[in-house]
């Protein structure tokens, strides 16, 4: 496990590569980003921008998604993994935000939680990007990459994201979410992890670095 030292160093690193980072889900508004997240679930941001881009040049409001309906919807989200379930949520999403929030989506964990769709991850994502909430959403990648490196390993996804808002030292909290997803996406890959390209390799505690090799029995 990574001591304070080796921690403020290893988000040192990942800040100077990538001094502004950002999700790679595209978006203008925070209703824009809880429909595109909501896409996301399973699917790749390519995919997910590859339909929203047409999506929301006609409908990017609570009202204007529900007007358009499950069936208008379809056609823009159709190549996206378990669509049908992904457009029920989407109405039901809409339907709530103009019911209970007057079309806006709301800032907190518990309200946002009890929209279709919309859990922990999803919810910490809406915190930390749309509205700036130091908060860690933990999917895929950050786990592999928490545990790999010895930054905060874990058992479960909530595990780790209590070890991260523990240890990832506060200055860089606000960004450790697109940083560790970012890295874990192109660099600290689940069977091929470019360590001889890493740019914090000497900060990690993994024990079967590689530069081409896939790895075998690892997160």
């Amino acid at each position: 496990m990574m001591n304070l030292e080796k921690r403020r160093a290893f988000f040192e690193q990942l800040k100077a590569n990538n001094p502004n980072p950002e999700t790679e889900l595209e978006y203008s508004s925070p209703f824009e980003l809880l429909i595109a997240v909501l896409l996301s679930a399973q699917a790749t941001d390519v995919s997910v921008n590859k339909g929203t881009r047409k999506l929301f040049k006609i409908a990017n409001t609570p009202q204007a998604l529900l007007d358009l309906g499950e069936e208008g919807v379809r056609p823009y989200i159709q190549h996206i993994g378990l669509f049908n379930s992904k457009g029920k949520h989407i109405q039901e999403t809409c339907r709530l935000l103009l019911e209970k929030h007057a079309g806006q989506v709301p800032e907190t964990r518990e309200e946002l939680e009890a929209l279709p769709g919309v859990g922990r991850k999803t919810a910490n994502v809406i915190l930390n990007t749309a509205f700036g909430q130091p908060t860690m959403a933990v999917d895929t990648h950050i786990f592999r990459v928490s545990n790999r490196t010895g930054l905060a390993p874990g058992k479960d996804v909530l595990k780790v994201e209590e070890q991260l808002l523990k240890r990832v030292p506060k200055e860089y909290l606000q960004d450790a979410h697109h940083w560790l997803i970012l890295h874990g996406r192109y660099t600290c890959k689940a069977r091929s992890p470019e360590c001889a390209q890493c740019i914090v390799e000497p900060l990690c505690g993994f024990k079967q670095k590689t530069g081409k090799g896939k790895v075998r029995g690892d997160i």
